[in-house]
């Protein structure tokens, strides 16, 4: 299988695995088994490998705040959104195109969804918008279409009006500079080449955010319940190595994005060549069915959108709020790379996806 859907998850890197193993050795092994929160040396050794970890994960985030381990990004979106309205109960706005993590709980809350332009950007933030001792959601790069959003500009006009926002950072982490502006993030460890199954919210100084669980005092008190040292090792390492290779990582997938345009002259691209994230390619041809598509060329890893929502047989809901009509959307595909996709199998897995489109009577 060649691998195109670095947007629904990463390979995990090498180094990661590796920084997990001795968390899960058993008896007999070692002593990294232990619970962090166990007073002991083998709990005190696992309670320094979290704290490492987060020291690794904040350091590609903004300064002066504090990062606390979740189970992923949605649950570090739905606690930033839900809890945070409680403490900040003048409303909510968020972006059409944000994930379903967000937009759920964005609909949940009655937030006023805020439109894009048909390039995939966010218009300019309209005072009556912005609620007033509210919050306000702004995700960083969108996971379908790969625009970056002005999260700075939002973040503006949210604190004139004395209003949070958070930013989904999920896409862009590692990637893309966050705004130092911003009052609340979300990441993730698979999107960055770490594990599944633990992401983290970052909490500015000063921002008063209600714990999200009860019952142990575990992450400074917000968030109860046995931490995994192996899965946030994982994800530090993971974070380390993205600092490491920031500009090595961000030239190949350059490279890799002139290769795939190159290829593809006939397919037109959802949303805008910049700002845009240049590891996630959209695009659409006429006469094209992408979920046969997807079948016809089941040995290269695509999707047609977001892995959250595959299946559904639903239209990009990210690809409406654009304008795309129905028929261009099913039309379209969206192909992601990164560190460990080289140009050979870029080139392949386009041929064989050319190749299936043919198939389809388009040439």
């Amino acid at each position: 299988m060649i691998y195109l859907d670095y947007q629904a998850t990463t390979p995990l890197a090498p180094e990661a695995r590796e920084a997990m193993l001795r968390w899960l050795e058993g008896p007999g092994e070692g002593d990294g088994f232990a619970n962090p929160s166990s007073t002991h040396k083998g709990g005190r050794a696992a309670a320094a490998a979290v704290e490492v970890a987060r020291d690794q994960v904040a350091a590609l985030l903004p300064k002066g705040g504090r990062v606390f381990f979740t189970s992923g990004a949605t649950e570090a979106l739905n606690w930033a959104l839900f809890r945070g309205a409680e403490v900040m109960p003048g409303g909510v706005a968020g972006l059409s195109i944000e994930h379903a993590a967000s937009l759920q709980c964005l609909e949940r809350l009655n937030a006023t969804i805020l439109p894009v332009d048909d390039a995939g950007l966010a218009f300019p933030p309209d005072d009556a918008s912005i609620p007033e001792n509210g919050i306000v959601a702004a995700m960083l790069v969108n996971n379908e279409v790969g625009m970056v959003q002005p999260v700075a500009d939002f973040a503006a006009v949210a604190h004139a009006k004395n209003s949070l926002l958070l930013c989904d950072a999920v896409q862009g982490f590692g990637r893309v500079a966050i705004p130092d502006a911003v009052d609340l993030i979300a990441v993730s460890a698979h999107k960055i080449h770490g594990p599944k199954g633990v992401g983290a919210l970052w909490v500015k100084d000063g921002v008063d955010l209600p714990p999200l669980m009860f019952g142990g005092a575990q992450e400074q008190g917000m968030r109860s319940g046995t931490v995994s040292p192996a899965l946030c090792a994982g994800f530090g390492a993971a974070a380390a190595l993205a600092a490491e290779r920031f500009d090595t990582d961000a030239e190949h997938v350059e490279r890799l994005w002139s290769l795939a345009r190159d290829m593809l002259p006939e397919w037109t691209l959802n949303g805008a060549e910049n700002p845009r994230y240049h590891g996630n390619l959209n695009v659409r041809r006429e006469g094209v069915n992408g979920l046969r598509l997807m079948s016809d060329a089941r040995e290269i890893a695509f999707s047609l959108g977001s892995a959250c929502g595959s299946g559904s047989g639903k239209v990009s809901h990210v690809l409406r709020a654009m304008g795309v009509s129905e028929p261009d959307a099913r039309a379209s595909i969206r192909l992601g790379w990164g560190r460990y996709t080289s140009e050979r199998e870029l080139r392949d897995g386009l041929i064989a996806i050319k190749d299936a489109a043919r198939l389809q009577g388009v040439n």
